[in-house]
């Protein structure tokens, strides 16, 4: 698939994931429009990425503002031919430290608000019968990990979610529906975990730091969407090696990360602090 004339909506456009592709989807010639909050940010990664783009901030779990967002994205060049659903957050905090209204909010960023997005787009592709909904979601969506139990949680749902739709969609409408699966990639993301009480964690992951380069993970994702592929792993070393093992081996797996939690867990009991296990992002 050729993106040339394309109209590719990418939310969480301001940095990291997003941002590479934002650029990537423009060098490929598609027209890219950008959702986040950050405005200037938005408008920097549009000039950055050139070509035509348009920036439509808004608050992914503004739910109100969603339906006039999406009629200015449809309105723009006539339709969303890709919509790349990458806004999120992460966490950092074990289960025992975590309030309830971290899970809500995780939930709610992570799994309701693509979701939303999905169900006010996807008419106008059922209509068109052709378009392509991409979610990104994590190695965390298929392996439970220690200090993510919120936003496994929600990465999970994304999956279910999103392959149940490619069920009823791809045949019926010809649409493609397309699951990302990014390791530890060098982004902020870890920065910007949230922890047990909400608040932000203000600094990264060894992992994420000597993690995939963005503007390779986005060539990656790019590539496997023009390819047709309906899942796309980003990951490298362990993280890789682990999703293979949850599909040959899950014991084995759920071994390895009990070992992690348990470290975590007597680090925790010493009242110590304890790096994330390197299942990560």
């Amino acid at each position: 698939m050729t993106y040339l004339d394309k109209t590719v909506w990418i939310t969480g456009a301001s940095s990291g994931i997003g941002e590479a592709l934002t650029k990537e989807f423009a060098a490929r010639g598609a027209r890219v429009i950008l959702s986040g909050r950050r405005v200037e940010e938005l408008q920097r990664v549009a000039r950055a990425a050139g070509g035509e783009t348009l920036v439509l901030p808004f608050e992914a779990t503004d739910y109100a503002v969603l339906p006039g967002a999406v009629e200015k994205a449809l309105g723009w060049k006539g339709g969303v031919d890709i919509l790349v659903n990458n806004a999120g957050v992460s966490q950092r905090s074990l289960a025992l430290d975590t309030s309830f209204d971290v899970y809500r909010r995780i939930m709610e960023i992570d799994f309701f608000a693509p979701l939303r997005l999905t169900q006010l787009v996807l008419p106008s592709m059922v209509e068109r019968k052709s378009g392509q909904i991409v979610i990104i979601s994590s190695v965390a969506g298929k392996v439970g990990a220690p200090l993510r139990t919120a936003y496994s949680a929600a990465k999970h749902a994304c999956i279910g979610y999103y392959d149940a739709l490619r069920a009823e969609v791809e045949k019926a409408y010809g649409i493609g529906v397309v699951v990302v699966t990014p390791g530890s990639v060098n982004t902020d993301v870890a920065k910007n975990a949230l922890t047990g009480d909400g608040s932000a964690r203000g600094r990264s992951d060894a992992n994420i730091e000597s993690g995939m380069a963005p503007e390779k993970a986005a060539a990656i994702i790019v590539d496997g969407i023009a390819q047709g592929a309906r899942e796309i792993p980003v990951a490298e070393g362990m993280e890789l090696a682990a999703l293979q093992m949850r599909a040959a081996n899950p014991e084995a797996l759920f071994g390895f990360v009990a070992e992690e939690g348990a470290r975590l867990a007597a680090a925790r009991e010493a009242g110590e602090a304890a790096e994330p296990a390197k299942i990560n992002r």
